[in-house]
């Protein structure tokens, strides 16, 4: 008995520790990539105005063949959306354009739903350069607690900027071909 109290006032300073540690996290985010696609930017953002397009370049669809998708509302641009529901690697969200401003950026208001809920704002944006676009990929947002505590053993940046670079990648193919 005598030594469970302290080995428990240890833990509990440890914890103690741990939760300040994480409250002083930052709780904005960006996690952003670019590529340079030797095509023109309208070749490019028709591939991200569109949900119907986004199979042929998405890294997430990738991850599950079999995941359900839903569209709603218009066919591409501003009010298109895109649902998903899948397996534990995927989960399940919607995704709604907000914002078209067409060849130079597309806006998306991001839902997680599962396997943790979450809210944040992708952007796609295109800009000339030389003989062809620029285009990056950019996910912004707040970390709650939980999010932040995620962070620390995750390195979000890694995981998501890799998957955006293989996006990126694959739609750089598919624009080029397009060109």
């Amino acid at each position: 008995m005598r030594l469970l109290v302290p080995i428990l006032l240890a833990f509990a300073g440890l914890v103690l520790v741990g939760v300040g540690v994480i409250a002083t996290r930052p709780a904005e985010f960006v996690i952003q990539r670019s590529a340079t696609f030797a095509a023109r930017p309208e070749v490019a953002f028709a591939l991200v105005n569109d949900f119907h397009a986004w199979d042929a370049w998405s890294p997430y669809a990738k991850l599950d063949p079999a995941m359900k998708v839903t569209y709603e509302g218009a066919p591409a641009g501003v009010g298109a959306t895109y649902g998903w529901s899948g397996d534990n690697k995927i989960g399940a969200g919607r995704m709604t354009i907000v914002e078209s401003k067409p060849s130079e950026k597309i806006a998306i208001d991001l839902e997680f739903a599962r396997p943790m809920a979450a809210r944040n704002l992708a952007t796609f944006t295109f800009v000339p350069d030389g003989a062809g676009t620029r285009v990056t990929w950019a996910m912004s947002g707040r970390n709650g607690f939980m999010g932040k505590a995620f962070g620390m053993v995750v390195n979000m940046d890694q995981l998501v900027g890799t998957q955006f670079e293989e996006g990126l990648a694959s739609m750089k193919a598919l624009a080029e071909a397009r060109q």
